[in-house]
């Protein structure tokens, strides 16, 4: 039987997660939450490396974030596609791990397995809830869907960004883990080429977010929901 996770991440390929919200991910298996990861392609279609080089990086940068549990769902690389089928299979393992939070991609990009992954994602989430999509599982519905929008400039503000200032080293040697995508790479995915190495690029982005709530490094998240507050004394980041 399947140990359920407190926090999923969901994106398109090997490496998303650990570009987007590795760090929330190592900061919450470090609180003692059980995190985990599903990959919904294998990366065949990259254009350095293999897929199956991906998969002993992904492995590494499991192990390296803490991650309890990583699976793949083995959809087309570059070819995403929100169907009821692809529903179903994404929601089924939904339901064996029964995450209370899924983080997924952000809902524009210019990949389009970015988009059409996150919009596969939230009908997915829905679906699991669903008690006649699959005898084999219980429903299960999560509690929150988080958009991880690090690197998307043309988003719209952030809902709220994560802390991840002592968590910022280890998310690095995570990425450090796929050397066939990144070791002397300049850009990747959504994260656009400055001039600066891959790895710089993600410091200087982190240290971007992380000066909007004063701190040294940060993920910024989208939730289509409003977000509740009950006690506004409580309230962090100065105004001033």
């Amino acid at each position: 039987m399947t140990t359920p996770v407190d926090l999923l991440a969901i994106a398109a390929h090997r490496d998303d997660v650990e570009l987007t919200c590795g760090g929330v991910l190592i900061k919450h298996g470090r609180q003692g939450h059980r995190t985990g990861i599903i990959d919904l392609t294998q990366g065949e279609m990259g254009s350095r490396g293999s897929a199956a080089l991906r998969a002993d990086e992904s492995g590494r940068a499991a192990a390296v974030m803490g991650v309890a549990d990583r699976r793949n769902l083995q959809l087309p690389d570059a070819g995403i596609e929100n169907t009821p089928e692809t529903r179903r299979r994404l929601a089924i393992l939904i339901r064996e791990l029964r995450p209370r939070v899924v983080i997924a991609p952000a809902l524009t990009g210019r990949h389009p397995d970015h988009r059409v992954g996150a919009e596969l994602i939230r009908d997915a989430c829905f679906l699991a809830g669903l008690a006649k999509l699959d005898s084999g599982t219980a429903p299960h519905r999560p509690h929150k869907v988080l958009h991880a929008i690090a690197y998307r400039e043309d988003q719209v503000k952030p809902t709220f960004v994560a802390d991840i200032s002592a968590e910022f080293e280890t998310k690095l040697e995570a990425i450090r883990c796929y050397g066939s995508q990144f070791d002397g790479a300049t850009q990747a995915g959504e994260v656009y080429p400055t001039g600066e190495s891959l790895y710089d690029v993600v410091r200087v982005q982190s240290a971007h977010y992380g000066s909007l709530i004063r701190c040294r490094y940060g993920e910024p998240f989208l939730t289509t929901e409003t977000m509740r507050a009950d006690d506004l004394l409580a309230l962090e980041v100065s105004t001033f």
